[in-house]
């Protein structure tokens, strides 16, 4: 079964996604933006979601995780929970 590790931050908002990701394309850091914006508990430990399979997370999320590049940051990815800027760390 494939598993991967990623981080990622959670807002309700598009355009504050959009603002973000613009931020992190200039170098920005992607923890401190975490722990400062993202809804998610995991925003706490800088976006950190840890390993997972394949599944576990909604499809738009696992799309990305397990189909695009390792280290690029995607998004806005919009699901139910809102707009994320996600990133895989590494994937098996």
């Amino acid at each position: 079964m494939a598993t991967a590790s990623a981080r990622h931050i959670l807002v309700k908002d598009k355009a504050l996604a959009e603002k973000l990701k613009q931020q992190l394309d200039k170098g920005a850091d992607f923890a401190k933006l975490a722990k400062k914006h993202s809804t998610c508990p995991s925003g706490k430990r800088g976006g950190d979601l840890g390993e997972f399979r394949r599944g576990q997370m909604v499809k738009a999320f696992d799309d990305v995780v397990f189909k695009k590049d390792v280290l690029k940051i995607y998004g806005p990815v919009k699901t139910r929970f809102g707009f994320h800027l996600i990133q895989t760390i590494y994937r098996s």
